[in-house]
């Protein structure tokens, strides 16, 4: 049942069907969410997609745009096949959790495109979860690839939470925190988000490149003195963090802004609407609790754990349900799986406790768990006695997919071209 509730969700929040009702093109008008835009007014338009929903976004976009009389550009970046297939278009694969060449070089043709850009240009960003891995590119020149993935890995497993691994690499880059937009001075700007942070942070999706930046360098540099991140970062990397000179990000109040707007078509909130109408339609009282965002996994799942007791009690058939992420610090040695994965198995070896039949799913909207094939993982009162004692081998090496798939309680759903963070479900039936 859980496993339908999920995968009814992520049909819910489809990309293309949001893009669609969020995106029209006619009689010479552009409407994009609630704004317009004449397309008389300018000469072309070009269009920047960047992140895991890139591709069906972009899809949505030159569909409608193809139909208007006005000159197209567009680069793409993102997994995915794109359907349109025009001279117009330039396609890059995103590389994801860590940037690689191909990262570097398509932030490159990107800057290139945005110098080029004047008053009399529409450009259109489509941003979303996964963007800040997608194109890098250091202000260091002479920082390698390698440095930089480096970078990233450990703000990976440092077990920070995303707002702050963005601080960091915003300040470390050319094409985040704002300076897409500030390479576009002249240029009306329009970005479209599909938002992977808690409610508010938009200028944390993507590392929010086309936004004004709300973190600084002072933030920047108290992140440096943290433990986890202690021995963990190339020299290079921390020495550019580190100077006194650091440039900072460009703030609201920057000229680049004065043309430039932006909104959020397709959140958590969203998700965690459609997913509780799913709930109520099989007769669950459902509550939503997202007051463990960010929380490390296992204070996170003795929170939601506890809190579906109390429930069960008032309710015969009760759904709770959180939005965000949970945090796992997985160190340097580590097998396979996600913070979904160990979240669920963790909640498995407590499901004893509560006097009623529960179940719990943790999966990503994107598809992808980790360093494994893995969405996430759906877990019960059998899980325990299945796992045949393995349970806290697994959580101690935090290698719960192999475990989990060998038992039949791993979710694979591959990329779904989607990215509103993960979605925990919780039931309790008496």
């Amino acid at each position: 049942m859980l496993r339908s509730i999920f995968q009814e969700t992520l049909e819910a929040i489809d990309v293309r069907q949001v893009f669609s009702q969020a995106v029209v093109c006619e009689d010479g008008w552009l409407r994009l969410a609630d704004l317009r835009y004449r397309l008389a007014d300018f000469r072309r338009v070009l269009l920047i997609a960047i992140g895991k929903a890139a591709v069906p976004s972009a899809d949505v976009l030159l569909a409608k745009l193809a139909r208007c009389d006005i000159p197209l550009e567009a680069i793409v970046v993102g997994p995915g096949e794109l359907r349109a297939r025009t001279s117009a278009v330039e396609r890059w694969q995103g590389s994801h959790p860590l940037p690689d060449a191909t990262a570097r070089a398509a932030a490159q043709r990107i800057v290139h495109a945005l110098k080029g850009t004047n008053t009399q240009d529409l450009v259109i960003f489509l941003i979303s979860g996964g963007a800040s891995a997608m194109i890098e590119l250091p202000l260091d020149a002479n920082m390698t690839v390698e440095e930089t993935a480096a970078f990233y890995q450990a703000l990976v497993h440092s077990g920070l939470p995303i707002a702050e691994m963005n601080t960091l690499r915003k300040h470390l880059s050319l094409v985040k925190g704002g300076r897409l937009a500030e390479l576009a001075p002249n240029a009306s700007k329009y970005t479209l988000l599909i938002s992977d942070v808690s409610e508010g942070m938009v200028d944390v999706i993507g590392s929010g490149p086309t936004l004004p930046d709300s973190s600084t360098r002072e933030e920047c540099w108290k992140l440096l003195l943290r433990p986890e991140l202690r021995g963990r970062l190339p020299d290079r990397v921390r020495a550019l963090l580190e100077n006194p000179n650091l440039p900072e990000t460009p703030k609201q109040n920057a000229a680049c802004f004065r043309n430039a707007d932006s909104r959020v078509v397709l959140s958590t909130a969203t998700m965690l609407t459609n997913a509780a109408r799913f709930c109520e339609r099989r007769g669950f009282h459902v509550v939503i609790d997202n007051s463990c965002d960010d929380w490390e996994y296992r204070r996170a799942a003795d929170y939601l754990l506890d809190r579906l007791r109390n429930l069960s009690i008032e309710h015969a058939r009760v759904c709770l349900l959180s939005g965000g992420e949970v945090l796992v610090n997985v160190g340097n040695e580590h097998g396979s799986g996600g913070r979904n994965q160990q979240f669920a198995l963790y909640c498995a070896t407590r499901l004893g406790s509560i006097p009623a039949g529960v179940a719990v799913l943790s999966a990503g909207t994107d598809g992808v768990d980790g360093n494994s094939p893995a969405a996430g993982a759906v877990v019960d009162g059998t899980t325990v006695e299945r796992a045949g004692g393995r349970v806290e081998e697994a959580l101690a090496r935090f290698d719960a997919y192999p475990l989990l798939a060998g038992i039949g309680d791993a979710i694979v759903t591959g990329p779904t071209g989607n990215n509103v963070r993960d979605l925990r479900i919780l039931v309790a039936e008496r």
